[in-house]
């Protein structure tokens, strides 16, 4: 049976990645977005406002997908602001295709805030889980957009029958510009700035971070994931974890990163060092470095998000995460994390978005 693929925030670190797999294993794909991506000849455009249902429905009258998977959302003011939104996009989409009663899986990409809390009171004490995370852990007593999201998956799917799959990566590493969390290229651009400058690649995280162990996602990962789970029976109606397979210390891969950029790092030093303060005033000076290098993308706020960065590598905990209930279901995809780093500032190299 032919599998159509729709893929909501196509132009993001997940859902590009995600596209590209997808159209490479033959499946016809289409990815909306508000400002859809055209460099991929091969996946088809839908442009849209998921806040506006009119718009949905214009653009997707003619898109009867098999397959939906949502890999966006979007940030707002607050906790409850986040909710409203975040929500009101994804009802919006499942019920605008819930119309053409074509869709088969919805899986939906969310992370972990589900067990860390949201951005208001991001691993806080007194919220602070048991740590590798685990997919039982219940649901903090907070509010948070991504229980949020879910409620609207599940109600969907009690409407019109699909299944669905829920995935909550840890940090996911991959390229996008203008994308709202966004640490490889974050790092990748503060060691730029640092190499240019003179100055010091600072470490800007807790103690926590730097000496406990940490995992995270890459992108391709994240795909390979969302495609298994859409099209494995014994995945059906599933959350899941979803990280690369190692564990590492931020003591070390700073050092390696730093030796990758031929900056000087410098660790904990018993203080945090926030990258938003330390690239509050970086503006023109990536502005002068793209000018230097001819790079493609001259605006620092479209290609680090420091404020993110800071919230990962802040955290009061060292934080890990279980993969047990993937393995033994039977996804054994595996991607060394110092290497997906290395692959990212690579790709960003040859697609000219630093020197």
């Amino acid at each position: 049976m032919e599998k159509i693929a729709l893929v909501v925030g196509s132009s993001g670190i997940a859902g590009s990645v995600l596209a590209e797999k997808l159209i490479a294993g033959g499946w016809e794909t289409y990815g909306l977005a508000r400002r859809p991506n055209t460099e991929n000849k091969e996946l088809k455009p839908v442009a849209a406002d998921l806040l506006e249902l009119d718009s949905l429905r214009k653009a997707l009258a003619d898109v009867r997908p098999t397959h939906v998977y949502i890999t966006t959302w979007m940030r707002n003011e607050t906790e409850a602001e986040n909710i409203r939104v975040n929500g009101l996009m994804v009802r919006n989409i499942l019920s605008v295709l819930s119309e053409g009663k074509s869709v088969e899986h919805v899986a939906l990409v969310t992370g972990l805030k589900h067990y860390l809390g949201p951005f208001e009171a991001y691993a806080k004490e007194g919220f602070l889980p048991e740590t590798p995370l685990r997919e039982e852990h219940p649901r903090l007593e907070l509010e948070n957009f991504y229980y949020a999201q879910e409620d609207e998956v599940y109600a969907a799917a009690e409407r019109d029958g699909f299944t669905w799959s829920i995935h909550r990566p840890h940090t996911v590493i991959g390229m996008a510009v203008g994308n709202a969390m966004n640490m490889g290229t974050t790092l990748a651009v503060y060691a730029n700035i640092c190499k240019q400058t003179g100055r010091q690649f600072v470490w800007p995280g807790s103690s926590a971070q730097w000496n406990g162990l940490s995992d995270m996602t890459d992108a391709g990962v994240l795909a390979e994931h969302l495609i298994w789970a859409s099209t494995t029976d014994i995945a059906r109606n599933e959350a899941f974890n979803i990280v690369n397979g190692d564990v590492f210390r931020w003591s070390r891969l700073w050092k390696r990163l730093a030796e990758y950029f031929d900056v000087e790092a410098v660790g904990f030093d018993g203080q945090i060092h926030p990258l938003e303060l330390a690239m509050a005033n970086d503006g023109e000076i990536w502005e002068q470095i793209a000018e230097k290098y001819k790079l493609k993308e001259n605006s620092l706020s479209r290609l680090a998000t420091a404020w993110h960065t800071d919230l990962d590598l802040g955290r009061p905990i060292e934080v890990m995460t279980d993969m047990s209930k993937s393995r033994k279901m039977g996804f054994t995809v595996f991607q060394d994390t110092e290497e997906a780093f290395y692959n990212l500032f690579g790709k960003l190299k040859r697609e000219n978005l630093i020197p």
